[in-house]
């Protein structure tokens, strides 16, 4: 595995485990040698998990819709900054630049973003995998609702499900083993 992207709040949230897990990610994914994918902000979780990942010498790309980047503050110190004309763009991006992906705390848009992936994986738009850094339970409730819908038949058989783990490194090592030259699809994603 070469690149990982990570969805994230924009906002630190309430709890200081989540800040802490950000840059824990941020780091490991530097220290593996990946390149980190994510919002393009300079706030929040996003920026904690930037920084991090930076301050280790990794190679961080950022991608932002051109109407965030003065609210969310586009950060100026990444590898790469794409500025999009809209969130479809944002999301579309991500997706084609990394080769898995990690769901951290957030609110709305890193749902958005999660489900999207899910999603497209589920459409066999990409074999890539994803995975939930469930960080003081916070993906709990989620995990029962998806294993919900799956047993109440709304996801079919052999649907992706996404990796659950508490510890950011064991997270990235278990995505990197799902990796392969083929699980990535060779179907670059729908133009949104």
């Amino acid at each position: 595995m070469k690149s990982v992207c990570v969805f994230c709040g924009s906002s630190p949230g309430a709890r200081a485990a989540y800040a802490d897990a950000a840059r824990a990610l941020g780091r490991d994914a530097a220290r593996r040698g990946l390149t980190l994918v994510y919002g393009g902000s300079n706030v929040g979780l996003m920026r904690d998990l930037a920084d991090a990942a930076l301050d280790e010498g990794g190679r961080v790309v950022g991608v932002i819709p051109e109407q965030l980047v003065g609210w969310e503050r586009a950060h100026r110190g990444l590898a790469e900054l794409h500025v999009v004309g809209s969130m479809h763009e944002r999301k579309a991006r991500m997706i084609e630049l990394a080769e898995a992906f990690v769901a951290l705390p957030g609110g709305y848009g890193t749902f958005d973003e999660l489900f999207e992936v899910l999603t497209w994986a589920q459409l066999g738009l990409h074999r890539k995998p994803c995975g939930l850094l469930n960080v003081e339970g916070y993906f709990d409730s989620l995990v029962q609702l998806v294993e919900r819908a799956r047993q109440d038949g709304f996801l079919y058989a052999g649907t992706a499900m996404p990796l659950v783990d508490t510890q950011a490194e064991r997270l990235l090592q278990r995505l990197g083993a799902l990796v392969t030259s083929d699980t990535l699809s060779t179907t670059s994603a729908p133009a949104l």
